[in-house]
């Protein structure tokens, strides 16, 4: 898989940006990826030093639509803790 298909996107949330103050970062990433091609995908992109990779799979939310139940597709999402003293500069003045 390649290096830009795992990194989704960046999850800019309110208790993302608190988990930045420790050093951890979130994205969202595709839904077969594992936690070293996860791993390899931050440290080449962003040239930092990872220490640890969280995953989890986040399952679709179901709505209504009508008389009809709707379930949104599920994704996957990683946190990732980098080692002391190295920082993503992606997420930097938000």
């Amino acid at each position: 898989m390649n290096l830009y298909e795992v990194l989704r996107r960046p999850l800019v949330t309110e208790k993302a940006t608190l988990l930045q103050e420790n050093g951890k970062y979130v994205f969202e990433v595709a839904r077969k990826a594992n936690k070293l091609q996860i791993k390899d995908a931050v440290e080449r992109a962003f040239k930092v030093k990872v220490a640890e990779v969280n995953v989890m799979t986040m399952h679709g939310k179901t709505r209504r639509m009508g008389k009809r139940e709707v379930t949104g597709p599920s994704w996957k999402k990683a946190i990732v803790t980098l080692e002391p003293g190295y920082k993503v500069t992606l997420f930097e003045g938000i």
